[in-house]
C-alpha cells in the first residue's frame, strides 16, 4: 500500500505576498487583458461562441487598431482643413469659411475629447488605469458633449445657410453675412455649453472607463432616477434627434426648389440664342448642392447606428420593453467617429481650388521633409 506524502504547507510572509503581486501586476500591465482575452476566445473557442459574442471579440480587436489609426487621420486632416480653409484662398465667401473653419474645430475638439480621452483609454484599460484616481470626469463629459453638440449643430446652420442661398433671394443679402455667421456659431457654442451643464451634477469626477454613455461614475440616486434618465433621454432627442429631422426637411425644400427652378433655366435657354454658353449660376449651384448633400447625408449615415441603439437603451431603463445587442452601440460610436474625419475628404471631391490648396500643403511639407533628411 502506497503510502500518500503530506502535503506541503505554504507559509508566505505580507511581504513575498506583495512581492509575487507585484510580479504578477507588473506582468499584466505590460499587456492589454481585453485585446489579449478577445484574441484568446477567437482563436481557442471561436466555434462555441455565439456570433453575439464573436462581434463582441472581432469588434474589441478591431477598436485596438481602428481607434489609435483613426485618431492620427482625425487630428491631422481637421488640423490641415482648417489651415486651408483659414487662408481663404478656396474660392469660398467668408461666410461659408466661417461655418465649415467652426466643423472643422468642432470636429478636432471631438477627436481629441471624445475619441483620444474616451474610447482609447476603455479600449487600452490596462495602460489608463491612472485615470480611475483622476477626479476630473463630470468636467471632461460637460465639455466633450458641448463639442458634439457643435459638431452637430453647425452642421444644421450650414445647412440652413446653404438653404437661404439657394431657395431665399430676398433673405440672402440681409442672414448670409459674416456677421450672422459669427453671431450664429457664437450663440450655439454658448447654448451648447450651457445645455450639457447637467452632465456635471449628474455624474461624478472619477472615470468608470465602460463603453457607456455614462462613462463616469454615477451615484445610485442618480443611476436609478427617472427624472435624471429623462432629462438624459431629452438631451439625445435634442442631439442628434432634432438636427436629423431639420437637415432631411431642409435638403428636401432645397432640393425640390433647385430642381423646379433647373427645369425652368434649362427651357429658357433652349428657346434662346445661347444655348452653348456654359451657366455659371447653374455651375455654382450645382457645385453647392451637393456639398450640402454630401455634408448633410455622411452626418446622418454616420450617426444613425448611435441613434438608435443609444434610443432604445435608454428606453429600457425607462422601463420599456426594447432591447438591442450593444455590439450595435460600439459600431455606431466607431461610425460617429469616422464622421469627425470625413468632412475634408468631401472638401477634396467637391472643391477644385481646396484640392489645389491641399497639394501646395502636401508639396511644401514634403520638400520641408526632403531637405531636412538632405
Amino acid at each position: 500500500m502506497t503510502r500518500i506524502p503530506p502535503r506541503k504547507t505554504i507559509d508566505w510572509t505580507a511581504t513575498e505576498v506583495s512581492q509575487n503581486l507585484k510580479k504578477v501586476d507588473w506582468h499584466v500591465a505590460t499587456m492589454n487583458r481585453s485585446l489579449s482575452s478577445a484574441l484568446h476566445h477567437l482563436t481557442a473557442s471561436y466555434d462555441e461562441l455565439s456570433l453575439k459574442h464573436r462581434i463582441k471579440y472581432v469588434l474589441r480587436v478591431i477598436q485596438a487598431i481602428y481607434y489609435p489609426l483613426l485618431a492620427i487621420v482625425g487630428l491631422t486632416v481637421n488640423i490641415v482643413t482648417i489651415v486651408i480653409l483659414s487662408r481663404g484662398k478656396c474660392g469660398l465667401s467668408r461666410w461659408i469659411t466661417r461655418y465649415l473653419v467652426a466643423m472643422s474645430a468642432a470636429d478636432l475638439l471631438v477627436v481629441i475629447l471624445d475619441l483620444m480621452l474616451r474610447h482609447i483609454p476603455i479600449v487600452f484599460k490596462e495602460q489608463f488605469i491612472f485615470l480611475k484616481s483622476v477626479p476630473l470626469c463630470n468636467i471632461h463629459a460637460v465639455l466633450l458633449y458641448t463639442a458634439i453638440d457643435c459638431s452637430v449643430w453647425f452642421t444644421v446652420a450650414f445647412t440652413f445657410d446653404r438653404f437661404v442661398v439657394l431657395c431665399c433671394s430676398k433673405l440672402k443679402s440681409s442672414y448670409c453675412t459674416e456677421r450672422t455667421a459669427a453671431v450664429i456659431l457664437g450663440t450655439m457654442t454658448v447654448l451648447s455649453g450651457l445645455k450639457n451643464i447637467f452632465w456635471y451634477f449628474m455624474l461624478t469626477g472619477l472615470y468608470r472607463l465602460h463603453k457607456d454613455p455614462w462613462f463616469c461614475n454615477v451615484s445610485t440616486s442618480v443611476q436609478f432616477s427617472l427624472v435624471w434618465r429623462s432629462i438624459e433621454f431629452v438631451h439625445y432627442i435634442f442631439t442628434p434627434i432634432i438636427p436629423f429631422v431639420i437637415i432631411l426637411l431642409l435638403n428636401a425644400f432645397t432640393a425640390k426648389h433647385v430642381f423646379m427652378n433647373t427645369n425652368v433655366r434649362k427651357r429658357l435657354r433652349t428657346q434662346s440664342i445661347v444655348r452653348n454658353v456654359r451657366d455659371a449660376e447653374m455651375e455654382n449651384r450645382r457645385r453647392s448642392i451637393i456639398l450640402l448633400f454630401l455634408i448633410s447625408a455622411n452626418f446622418i449615415l454616420l450617426w444613425s447606428i448611435l441613434v438608435i441603439s443609444t434610443l432604445w437603451m435608454r428606453m429600457t431603463l425607462l422601463g420599456y420593453a426594447v432591447w438591442i445587442d450593444r455590439f450595435w452601440r460600439d459600431i455606431g460610436f466607431m461610425l460617429q467617429l469616422l464622421s469627425c474625419c470625413t468632412n475634408t475628404c468631401i472638401y477634396v471631391v467637391t472643391q477644385k481650388m481646396f484640392r489645389n490648396q491641399l497639394k501646395n500643403v502636401l508639396r511644401c511639407l514634403f520638400t520641408l521633409k526632403f531637405q531636412a533628411i538632405q
